[in-house]
């Protein structure tokens, strides 16, 4: 995707220097800033601290990091120490355990003096599978988008509910949730999107910023009024992402995102889900008591950050002093509220058939 009409992916190794960049998220969308990576401590604060955010783009970090790692000590205890220290950042999103199973199994029967151009090339080729995967997911989720403006009358605006940010500085390129978006707004459809702010971190803040850069017509509104919006017929669909999934379509997405597929299912609002197949749990069924929820810091939920009268990049205190909050980062939304899923090899619905059908190869 473009910034300012310049193409960046969200992770890259910079050619000329052989360093890992990454757009820093902690920033936007008031600044654009690019930080670098190196050591496995700051790829596990990237992580962690969400300089990076979004389970496919932890997931490429995840292997980057360890191609880093591979660049300065290839040993059997290195491997072992860099991939237990990134599994340890954070507990929900598949990919990143996903991404260093993959790393660990493709380097280690290799001799150490081999394993830094395969970890390099290993990771590329997980960032170039993500683009695609998203690409594709982008081109499934166009023809529901075209099937919903040939219902409504002529060059009336689609209108799309977000949550989260499920864009592409959540993936590598064209984002999950969004990449159906741009394609339909790339192929001259009229799409309008509803951003959920999405408390307490305001990602949607990222999603309203990229739909900006792409010149995609947006609003961005409270958590709360989502399901307002619904009751007056003003969404035509939802489409949000997803960080875990399991084998029978439980969806573990942004807090809020279960609330959301209640109103819709109580509006008649089609609730999709965009599903790249790495963020299928192939070992999980029951979602709600099968998927750790990370508990984050009270500081995202009691503090919120933003610009100053001055432009300084600031945080402020929203809650009395001394009290206590609670910050799980996620929920789960049971299969049966979900209308589909939208992957990259098609659309189909949440169960465990319909998920078996598609990936073959992975099902039990």
């Amino acid at each position: 995707m473009k910034v300012n009409g310049t193409h960046f992916r969200s992770i890259w190794r910079d050619e000329a220097t052989g360093v890992v960049r990454i757009i820093d998220q902690r920033r936007l969308p008031y600044r654009f800033e690019i930080a670098t990576l190196s050591s496995p401590d700051e790829f596990a604060a990237a992580i962690r601290d969400m300089w990076v955010r979004g389970a496919p783009l932890i997931g490429a970090t995840a292997a980057f990091g360890v191609a880093a790692q591979m660049s300065r000590n290839a040993s059997d205890a290195s491997l072992d120490e860099v991939c237990t220290i990134l599994n340890g950042t954070r507990p929900t999103a598949i990919n990143l355990r996903w991404a260093l199973d993959r790393c660990r199994s493709a380097l280690s029967p290799l001799a150490p003096e081999k394993r830094a151009d395969a970890a390099w090339t290993l990771a590329q080729d997980i960032s170039d599978e993500d683009t695609e995967i998203n690409r594709q997911i982008g081109l499934h989720g166009l023809e529901l988008i075209r099937e919903t403006a040939a219902s409504k009358p002529a060059g009336e605006a689609v209108r799309i509910l977000t949550h989260c940010n499920a864009g592409w500085l959540a993936t590598v390129d064209w984002g999950t949730a969004t990449s159906p978006v741009y394609h339909a707004h790339d192929a001259g459809l009229n799409v309008h999107v509803w951003v959920d702010e999405t408390r307490p971190r305001n990602q949607g803040a990222l999603t309203a910023w990229e739909l900006g850069q792409h010149g995609v017509p947006h609003n961005y509104i409270v958590d709360n009024a989502g399901g307002h919006l619904m009751q007056h017929e003003q969404v035509d669909m939802v489409i949000t992402g997803t960080d875990r999934t399991t084998a029978q379509g439980d969806v573990c997405n942004k807090i809020g995102t279960y609330l959301k597929a209640l109103a819709a299912r109580d509006n008649g609002v089609p609730f999709y889900v965009a599903l790249p197949s790495p963020t299928i749990d192939w070992t999980v069924t029951d979602g709600i008591t099968g998927i750790p929820i990370e508990e984050r810091s009270g500081l995202e939920t009691s503090h919120i950050q933003g610009l100053n009268k001055a432009g300084d990049l600031t945080a402020v205190q929203v809650t009395p002093q001394g009290t206590g909050v609670g910050n799980p980062a996620f929920d789960v939304t049971p299969n049966r509220l979900v209308t589909g899923l939208i992957t990259e090899r098609g659309v189909c619905e949440a169960s465990a058939r319909a998920l078996a059908g598609l990936f073959p190869e992975h099902a039990g």
